[in-house]
């Protein structure tokens, strides 16, 4: 059974920085893409930013370009988001995925594992 870990969310104010932490266990993840997403109260869950499995390839919103950093520790089969001037539209519900075969999408169906969410809330 695969499982993903998030951890790292909490309650910060706007310009802090948090990092979030996504283990995955339960099967090897070789030649996988990882991405996280977010999903505010009443709208849908938006694309963040992916990982290639090499970790040479990022990809990221508009929104966060800048601002967030995405990278990952296979030999921990690890997945971290660097988050860095916070701003209150980042309030959300983070989310790690694991695409297998093909390193990221923007749509969140397209994923095949994902974690239970960390809460990240930023106060003005």
């Amino acid at each position: 059974q695969v499982q993903l870990v998030e951890s790292g969310g909490g309650l910060v104010q706007a310009g802090d920085s948090l990092r979030l932490s996504c283990a995955a266990s339960g099967r090897t993840f070789s030649h996988s893409g990882m991405a996280w997403f977010r999903q505010a109260p009443g709208k849908e869950r938006e694309f963040v930013a992916a990982v290639s499995w090499t970790g040479d390839s990022t990809y990221y919103a508009d929104s966060v370009k800048g601002r967030f950093t995405i990278s990952r520790d296979n030999a921990k089969t690890t997945v971290y988001l660097q988050m860095n001037s916070l701003k209150p539209e980042d309030t959300a519900v983070y989310y790690c995925a694991v695409k297998m075969g093909g390193w990221y999408s923007l749509r969140p169906e397209n994923y095949d594992y994902w974690g239970q969410g960390t809460q990240v809330t930023v106060s003005s």
